[in-house]
């Protein structure tokens, strides 16, 4: 099969140089190999593929019509390996991607949906989970990840972003406690902190003028595990919640509410994508990250600005 490609690229090149000399320099060829493997090509299909005289050198009518297949397989292998390579314009296949539950749903689902808008021959298939998952053995394309990566062994990863958190309570609650004007009047209001497994609180982490870090451990009543049942609590006028500005960016937008504690940068989390080491990033991975890096900036700060 290689001795076969082989003869096929150097027939092709001496039929676009025009002679055999000239594609002799242009191969890195001698100008004996150029004709001998000319010479088997002919005696492998029995027919002659160029007229050759002293002074000129043309293809045979079957010499065209070969010349003319030969250009399309070469074309239909560049372009096959072309979307094997992650170049191909037209990504195809089914593309399998593992995102957190709330921010899969909310910022990353918008995006990939409309990607497949764009490229008809691309399937999705998109899992929520909050948990680490094996890209490998579930076979996932492509996943999203919120903080630090404790298993980037094996895996390449892309920063897509990264997002704030709102300090913010409901109109209501503002009005009958009033508004804190600096962290340490926080002590003096009901906080509602995201509770990981066992019941431990997350502290609340701020950015400090001298570009420090200072992580204040807020008290409640109420002590909850999801960032959604938190923005209900908050809704409902429970207390102050402090969560990531792309969950309750609609709520700020509608009243519902109210963001405190604006003078303090209240720090969230990076985003990025992961995927596993390969020497050949595949067209649907490469192009989903891409539009990923576009649009979730925008949809990590504001997205309800996002289009």
């Amino acid at each position: 099969m290689v001795d076969r490609l082989n003869g096929i690229s150097v027939f092709l090149g001496a039929a676009d140089a025009g002679s055999f000399a000239r594609a002799s320099e242009q191969l890195g060829l001698t100008r004996s190999a150029v004709g001998k493997t000319i010479a088997r090509l002919e005696e492998r299909l029995s027919v002659r593929l160029f007229n050759r005289t002293t002074r000129a050198q043309s293809l045979t009518e079957e010499g065209q019509t070969f010349y003319e297949c030969c250009q399309r397989i070469v074309a239909e292998l560049d372009a096959v390996e072309a979307m094997l390579s992650g170049g191909g314009r037209s990504p195809t296949g089914v593309l399998r991607v593992s995102a957190p539950v709330l921010l899969g749903r909310l910022c990353v689902a918008p995006v990939l949906v409309g990607l497949t808008r764009q490229h008809s021959l691309m399937e999705l298939d998109l899992r929520f989970a909050d948990q680490l998952v094996d890209l490998v053995e579930e076979r996932i394309d492509l996943a999203v990840r919120i903080g630090p990566l404790p298993d980037r062994a094996g895996l390449t990863a892309s920063r897509l972003g990264a997002f704030d958190m709102k300090v913010c309570a409901a109109p209501a609650y503002i009005a009958a406690r009033g508004r804190p004007s600096d962290l340490d009047d926080l002590s003096g209001h009901d906080c509602l902190p995201y509770a990981r497994r066992g019941g431990r609180a997350e502290p609340w982490r701020f950015a400090t003028k001298d570009g420090a870090v200072t992580e204040l451990s807020v008290g409640g009543r109420i002590r909850l595990d999801d960032l959604e049942a938190i923005a209900e609590a908050a809704i409902n006028g429970a207390g102050l919640a402090c969560l990531p500005a792309w969950l309750v960016d609609s709520q700020l937008q509608s009243g519902r509410l109210v963001s405190v504690l604006d003078d303090h940068r209240a720090l969230g989390n990076s985003v990025y994508a992961v995927w596993s080491q390969t020497a050949h990033v595949p067209s649907k991975v490469r192009v989903t990250i891409d539009e990923l890096r576009r649009c979730m900036p925008v949809r990590l700060a504001r997205p309800s600005e996002a289009p």
